[in-house]
């Protein structure tokens, strides 16, 4: 029992800011657990950051993630949310998630040099998550 408690400790230990990721689970389920399915995602997010201003968690919303090529603006991505300046998470109403959504977070992360993101997804099962991680940083 002692070796599954020290894999289980390293693996941890290489979870990129745990609390934080945790805290914004928590507060999705909180959420969900409120409101139920069937939400637009614009209900989830703006009720979503009323819990983040309940558990003094800072973020800012709608984040405005410029692309530019050749220094010329190309593309405007808009990031649901960045949480305390570390983690991008970004939310979706899907029963499925598909490599699209995984990919355009993996793109706000990349452009916004940004280590962390998760993607929360709401569906009639309840919240799920993906972490995405920028292995570019």
């Amino acid at each position: 029992m002692g070796v599954i408690a020290n894999n289980a400790n390293r693996m941890d230990s290489n979870i990129i800011f745990p609390e934080l990721s945790y805290k914004i689970i928590g507060a999705a389920f909180t959420v969900f657990n409120e409101l139920g399915w069937g939400f637009s995602e614009k209900h989830y997010q703006r009720v979503l950051s009323k819990e983040f201003d309940r558990l003094n968690v800072a973020y800012k919303e709608e984040v405005f993630i410029p692309f530019t090529y050749k220094s010329s603006r190309a593309i405007n991505y808009f990031a649901d949310f960045v949480v305390e300046d570390k983690i991008l998470l970004e939310l979706k109403v899907v029963n499925k998630l598909g490599y699209t959504h995984v990919r355009q977070v993996l793109d706000y992360l990349k452009t916004a040099h940004i280590k962390l993101g998760i993607l929360l997804y709401f569906t009639s099962d309840g919240v799920k998550y993906r972490r995405v991680l920028n292995s570019s940083i």
